[in-house]
């Protein structure tokens, strides 16, 4: 189980070092819209990268942490590639 616990904390880590390429201004505000509706309960302010950088590990249970922290880089990464959708 230890083991088990040590994968799951390197991933979470490895979210919260992803770094972006320079973005696009319409499609971030699009995708940050986006992902304030999707998650209306979180203040997350104009950068998404202080979201992640900013972020304490252990200030949510596990599972919703690894699903909020999953979808803030995914929103990063679809603006980096420059993906509309």
């Amino acid at each position: 189980m230890a083991s088990a616990m040590r994968i799951r904390d390197v991933h979470i880590r490895d979210l919260l070092r992803r770094t972006p390429a320079c973005p696009q201004p319409d499609l971030a505000g699009k995708v940050c819209s986006e992902l304030a509706t999707d998650l209306p309960d979180e203040d997350l302010g104009e950068d998404l990268n202080d979201c992640l950088a900013l972020y304490e590990l252990g200030s949510k249970p596990r599972c919703e942490e690894v699903e909020y922290l999953g979808m803030v880089q995914d929103a990063i990464d679809r603006i980096a590639r420059g993906d509309r959708e």
